[in-house]
């Protein structure tokens, strides 16, 4: 028992480097090329090691970590959905040959100019970037550049997404929609120029609707995740949004009244 327990240890203290042991414990399979999806969040990892030989793997997740070279990255090609978030990555020539990349997250790194992701330009599938992510204060050097939003969507004319905010498609028709129906419920709210107060107003839905049960499942286990970021940062916004609409009213109220002059 003491030798199995001292091999586990040893196992797992030297998680700063991926090594073909770790990803068999991790994942179960004996074969690398096997697997197809791997979670190495948060270990210290700074040598990728022989992650190139997990061939057909396609999706990975190292956010977290203390990587600086991703260049191992490179055999990669048929990785679709790769999670590079906090970490110290400056360089992302590498992902080049990634072909069938789709999803890309590098917020929280040290990317500092546009130039850094020309070599991204040749990925001919790729549509969701992540630069910056507000939920977690993640970003990026050239995320304060003003021109950067623009700059990104002329480099790359097939992004839908972009720090989490869709840019083309049904996304954004959506949330037009949303948006001329909350101007339709505020217009509803005025009745002969005066706010009405709604006191029994209800939630559609009991509070406990979006929680969802824990799953073993990797896959299922990483969109739980994804699904719970995006319900937090819609939270925010409309922390915001409420914030913004009760400073408008009150503007609005001070300038509805009379003004007072001294007899």
């Amino acid at each position: 028992r003491e030798k199995k327990r001292s091999k586990y240890n040893s196992l797992y203290a030297d998680c700063e480097k991926i090594t073909s042991a770790l990803l068999k414990s991790r994942t179960g399979e004996f074969d690398l090329e096997s697997i197809l999806f791997l979670k190495l969040r948060g270990l210290g990892i700074h040598d990728l090691g022989c992650i190139g030989e997990c061939m057909n793997l396609e999706r990975l997740d190292l956010s977290g970590n203390n990587i600086t070279n991703i260049a191992p990255l490179s055999p990669l090609r048929l990785l679709f959905v790769l999670n590079l978030s906090a970490n110290r990555i400056s360089n992302l020539e590498p992902l080049r040959s990634c072909e069938s990349l789709q999803n890309l997250n590098v917020a929280g790194n040290i990317i500092s100019c546009v130039e850094n992701l020309h070599s991204l330009a040749s990925l001919r599938k790729l549509e969701n970037i992540r630069l910056k992510d507000n939920t977690y204060n993640y970003s990026n050097p050239i995320c304060r550049n003003s021109l950067y939003r623009n700059t990104v969507l002329e480099m790359f004319p097939n992004i839908k997404v972009l720090d989490g905010e869709r840019v083309v498609g049904r996304g954004s028709d959506l949330y037009q929609l949303c948006k001329d129906i909350d101007d339709t419920i505020k217009a509803g709210v005025y009745k002969n120029g005066q706010l009405v107060e709604h006191s029994d107003s209800k939630p559609w839905v009991e509070e406990s609707f979006w929680e969802i049960k824990r799953s073993n499942n990797a896959i299922v286990e990483e969109a739980y995740k994804q699904f719970n970021d995006v319900i937090h940062e819609c939270r925010l916004l409309n922390n915001r949004a409420s914030h913004v609409i009760s400073q408008t009213e009150r503007s609005m109220s001070l300038k509805k009244q009379p003004k007072q002059y001294a007899i």
